[in-house]
């Protein structure tokens, strides 16, 4: 009487090829602007949420410190490179917070996701994106005037990046049957 083995942990190819999938899907939705006033808008806020609550916190955090080394390193991954510049330059100039709330929100929302469940992920992402202004105001405040900050870093956004956390809490309920037949292929 042969008993069905339990689940293995995927292969350390697996979870690359995951997490490879998940940098590409970053780095595109870096690289797709919407128009939009007063700058042009990027579909990261949406890829950041939807990798963190379709997949969990393993695969947000390795996903994110991936996307991060790789523009660290010079890579033109980040929204406007190489135009604005590449590398570490990039990052520690006006939108470094940005960047580094968006580890934090994907690592919350990602924990959240295997914690309790898709619904209190998709619950935590408003949280989540609250964290990414928190940080990238902050950061931004160190290049304008306080004055300005929200008014160039948070309020032409937040409408839009509603909507993208909208879109990504619908895309996470719906991703466990997309990823299963996309498991087929």
């Amino acid at each position: 009487m042969s008993q069905t083995p339990a689940l293995a942990a995927p292969s350390l190819g697996t979870a690359a090829a995951k997490v490879a999938a998940a940098v590409a899907l970053l780095i595109l939705s870096a690289k797709t602007t919407v128009p939009f006033w007063p700058v042009p808008m990027t579909m990261q806020v949406a890829a950041v949420f939807l990798i963190a609550g379709a997949g969990g916190l393993r695969l947000a955090s390795a996903s994110l410190m991936t996307y991060l080394v790789a523009g660290a390193l010079g890579l033109p991954v980040f929204a406007g490179t190489p135009e604005k510049g590449i590398g570490l330059a990039y990052m520690i100039g006006a939108t470094g917070g940005y960047l580094l709330g968006f580890l934090l929100a994907a690592t919350l929302v990602g924990w959240a996701r295997d914690r309790f469940g898709k619904i209190t992920a998709i619950a935590l992402m408003s949280v989540g994106l609250a964290i990414v202004y928190a940080l990238g105001a902050a950061w931004l405040a160190q290049f304008v005037p306080a004055d300005k900050v929200l008014a160039y870093g948070v309020t032409p956004f937040l409408l839009g990046d509603l909507c993208k956390i909208a879109l990504a809490g619908l895309l996470t309920l719906a991703a466990p049957q997309a990823l299963r037949n996309f498991a087929k292929v």
